[in-house]
C-alpha cells in the first residue's frame, strides 16, 4: 500500500510542478480543480472554504477553525462538509520541496446524487458533527484523484471523463472513515442539512443584521437546538461566523480598492468604525490601515521575486 500511495504521489507532483511555475493558487481546465505551490512556509491565510476535497503531496498546512487546529500532510486528506471560514498557513515548504496541494470543490447535490445511485444509507436522527475533519488517505481515493489531475494532459477528455472520476471521489470520501459526516450534508432534515441552510443565509447576507430567532426559523429548529447544531458543526457561534465573514470581506475590500476604512466598516455591516477596527485588529494582528500597507509590501516583494 505504501509503495502504491508513493508512486500516486510521485505522479501528482510532476502534473501539479508543470502546472504551477510560481507560488500561487492555480485554476485548472478542470471545473472546481486547483492547484496551489508555495516556496516557503505562509503566513496566515484567510477564506473560506467551500464543500471540498484537499490534498497535499508535499510540505505540510495547518487550519484554524475558530480555535480549533487540524494539520495534515501528504499522508492524510482534509474535507470541508459545508462553508467554513478559516485561517490556513503552509508550516513546511522550501524552495528544494515546495508545498504543493490540490483542492477539489464539490456541491451538495452531486454529494445527494452519489447517495442516491449507490444507495448509500444514511441516518437523519444522526447527530451533527464538526463540519470539517482530516482523515488517513487510502490508495483507491489517491488513485482516483491521480486519474483526474492527469485528465489535464488530454483536455478533450474533461468534459466526458472528469463528471465520472468525480463521482467517484465523492463516492470513495463518502466510504471513508468519516464520511458520515459528508453524507449528512446532502439529507433533507438532518441537522446538518438544517444548519447548512442557515449558513446559506447568513453568507448571502453577511452585511444586515439578524435576530437568531429567524435563523431558528430558517433551519426549523429551536433557538437552543439551532446554537447548538450551528456550534458543532462550524466550532462557532452565528454572531462569530457573521463576523469573521464580515472582517474577510473588509479586508479583501480595503486590499482591492482605495477605499476608506470607515466606509468599508459600513458596507459590510459595521454601524461604528471603531468597532470594526478593534475587532479588525484582534483578527488580523494590525488596525486596517497598517495592515492593508503590510499587504501591498509583501506582494510586492513577492512579485519582485
Amino acid at each position: 500500500m505504501f509503495e502504491q500511495l508513493y508512486r500516486q504521489r510521485i505522479e501528482l507532483t510532476k502534473i501539479i510542478e508543470g502546472l504551477t511555475g510560481q507560488d500561487g493558487t492555480y485554476n485548472t481546465d478542470i471545473p472546481s480543480l486547483f492547484f496551489s505551490r508555495y516556496s516557503n512556509d505562509t503566513g496566515p491565510h484567510y477564506g473560506v472554504y467551500k464543500p471540498s476535497l484537499c490534498i497535499i503531496v508535499q510540505g505540510r498546512k495547518e487550519v484554524l477553525l475558530s480555535q480549533e487546529r487540524f494539520r495534515y500532510g501528504p499522508a492524510d486528506y482534509l474535507v470541508a462538509s459545508v462553508n467554513l471560514p478559516i485561517t490556513g498557513q503552509v508550516t513546511e515548504a522550501s524552495c528544494e520541496v515546495p508545498y504543493l496541494a490540490l483542492k477539489l470543490e464539490f456541491t451538495t447535490s452531486e454529494i445527494l446524487e452519489v447517495l442516491r445511485e449507490f444507495q448509500m444509507g444514511v441516518d437523519k436522527k444522526e447527530n451533527a458533527k464538526r463540519g470539517m475533519y482530516v482523515s488517513k488517505i487510502e490508495p483507491s481515493l489517491l488513485d482516483a484523484v491521480t486519474r483526474l489531475a492527469r485528465l489535464l494532459d488530454t483536455p478533450k477528455d474533461i468534459k466526458v471523463l472528469a463528471p465520472l472520476i468525480r463521482k467517484e471521489i465523492i463516492y470513495r470520501v463518502l466510504h471513508g472513515e468519516h464520511g458520515g459526516m459528508l453524507k449528512q450534508i446532502a439529507i433533507e432534515g438532518s441537522s446538518t442539512h438544517q444548519i447548512s441552510d442557515v449558513i446559506e443565509h447568513i453568507m448571502n447576507n453577511y452585511e444586515k443584521s439578524f435576530k437568531i430567532e429567524e435563523l431558528a426559523e430558517i433551519a426549523n429548529l429551536s433557538v437552543s437546538s439551532l446554537h447548538r447544531h450551528f456550534k458543532e458543526i462550524t466550532a462557532m457561534s452565528p454572531i462569530q461566523f457573521q463576523k469573521q465573514l464580515r472582517l474577510q470581506e473588509a479586508r479583501s475590500l480595503l486590499l482591492s480598492e482605495s477605499a476608506d476604512a470607515a466606509d468599508v466598516a459600513f458596507r459590510v455591516g459595521y454601524e461604528s468604525p471603531s468597532q470594526f477596527s478593534r475587532e479588525y485588529s484582534r483578527m488580523f494582528g494590525l488596525p486596517p490601515k497598517e495592515d492593508i500597507k503590510h499587504l501591498r509590501e509583501q506582494n510586492a516583494q513577492r512579485i519582485k521575486a
